[in-house]
């Protein structure tokens, strides 16, 4: 083996050993091969992306140029239109910031989705991707690591601390706090970004469509939900969002981000959930957001950090994420013993998806979710127990929930979601509590009463009582 060979290999393999890199398929690059690859799945961005850097990095080190292979999955379960337009929003925007990086990308759209054709038509040496916890995801990344003939790494790019590195799922806060706590300070350095020395031309044979934001008729969704007309996905519109949080909003979060009738919150968990923006990116501006008090910037970085690195340590260890059976023993056994206790009343599915309630709060929160792909945290935990309530069983209720989730709000299908759920219904991340009640035993309990105590809920009401539930 030659000296630049040697060096070579010693490089890749301090890429390999990075905390947040899985090497799916093992094995030397390509000796053939012309191009490393990135497959941009859930971190959608060209800025703050472990997994662009990798891929740049690596590439410098094969000498060799780096192509983003962008290409929409379809029939991902319960997406539908009102997911992919804001997905597809951030599409026209990634070209041309690509190019600043020296970054070449190559947009294809299904029935010419497949990543492995391509790699093998363009003659890849290395293949990247992101992780994900998700179900649907691994199984693609299991295929694409049996169907490669070369190596497959994967980075979890859009979290702060690796999931892995947790080691197991974790029981609560409390517990993965202190383990993110001491490696906060190594993952949240921000590293300069890596530009590619050499760029790639396209073969003339090889095709690639133009990114946009247009959704071609025949590409095949759902289109059973229309799309938000006033929330725009993508990295612009993300660090508008933040920038908008940063100024009007970060100074006054501990106090009001529970008041559903005010204009608290960052807003920005769909482009978190579409990676549109990173963890890092906006935990960074926050640290950084000198003039805001220190207990605002911690309740931000608490929710942030703690609690969405704790629904993702969730998902990625216990694969019932998105049923009851998730959840903790003490929860299963009291639901259980609680199981034939009288729901009065009791709401179909149906019913519920169409704000037909007698709760005029539950239905003004159901009616936000619907009509704006979005529904205030506080109000999330109170609408889910309620559906507990209303549901002929557990099992009911959590299917419910988590298919109302998914199918009206923009950040649906993610590990927060799952968990809130998980929380609401199962006690996920909770504890037993006291007084046992009739349908819920030991579930913390939330009601119409204790919950308008908290917030000014007639206001809220009237907001969102006359907007129709179904668009």
């Amino acid at each position: 083996m030659s000296l630049h060979s040697l060096m070579t290999k010693l490089s890749l393999q301090q890429l390999e050993v990075d905390p947040r890199v899985r090497v799916r398929r093992k094995g030397h690059p390509d000796p053939d091969g012309r191009v490393v690859v990135y497959w941009m799945q859930r971190a959608q961005r060209a800025i703050d992306n472990p997994a662009l850097d990798l891929a740049i990095n690596a590439g410098n080190t094969l000498h060799q140029p780096v192509v983003v292979f962008l290409s929409p999955v379809p029939f991902y379960p319960h997406g539908n239109l009102r997911h992919y337009q804001f997905l597809f929003d951030g599409f026209p925007e990634l070209e041309s910031t690509l190019k600043k990086r020296r970054v070449s990308l190559v947009f294809q759209q299904h029935p010419n989705h497949r990543l492995v054709p391509f790699c093998e038509t363009i003659k890849a040496s290395l293949v990247v991707g992101d992780e994900n916890p998700l179900r649907e995801p691994r199984r693609w990344r299991n295929i694409i690591a049996n169907e490669l003939h070369v190596p497959f790494w994967t980075v979890d790019a859009d979290v702060i601390v690796p999931s892995r590195l947790l080691h197991k799922e974790q029981y609560a806060a409390r517990t993965i706090r202190p383990r993110l706590n001491k490696q906060l300070q190594y993952f949240l350095s921000v590293q300069p970004e890596p530009i590619a020395r050499i760029t790639w031309r396209r073969p003339k044979t090889l095709s690639s469509l133009k990114p946009s934001s247009v959704i071609p008729d025949n590409f095949p969704i759902s289109r059973s939900v229309e799309p938000v007309l006033s929330a725009r996905g993508g990295t612009t519109a993300g660090l508008t969002t933040l920038r908008r949080f940063l100024k009007d909003r970060l100074s006054h979060y501990e106090t009001g981000r529970n008041h559903p009738e005010r204009a608290a919150t960052s807003e920005l968990s769909p482009f978190l959930h579409f990676g549109h923006l990173g963890p890092r990116m906006i935990a960074s501006a926050i640290l950084n957001a000198n003039e805001a008090p220190q207990s605002d910037r911690d309740a931000v970085l608490e929710q942030l950090i703690v609690r969405r690195e704790l629904a993702i340590n969730f998902v990625f260890y216990n694969q019932d994420y998105d049923r009851l059976a998730s959840c903790e023993p003490w929860a299963l056994h009291t639901l259980n013993e609680h199981r034939n206790d009288p729901r009065d009343p009791e709401y179909t599915a149906k019913q519920l998806e169409n704000a037909e309630t007698h709760d005029p709060l539950w239905n003004a929160a159901q009616r936000q979710m619907v009509t704006t792909g979005w529904m205030h945290g506080y109000l999330r935990m109170y609408w889910a127990k309620k559906i507990l309530h209303w549901s002929c069983s557990p099992e009911d209720a959590f299917e419910i929930a988590v298919q109302l989730n998914d199918r009206y709000e923009l950040d649906g299908r993610d590990p927060n979601g799952y968990a809130g759920v998980a929380w609401a219904i199962g006690g996920k991340h909770d504890r037993a509590w006291g007084p046992e009640r009739p349908i819920f035993g030991k579930i913390r309990y939330m009601s119409h009463k204790s919950t308008s105590r908290k917030f000014d809920s007639s206001l809220y009401v009237k907001h969102w009582q006359t907007v129709s539930p179904i668009p």
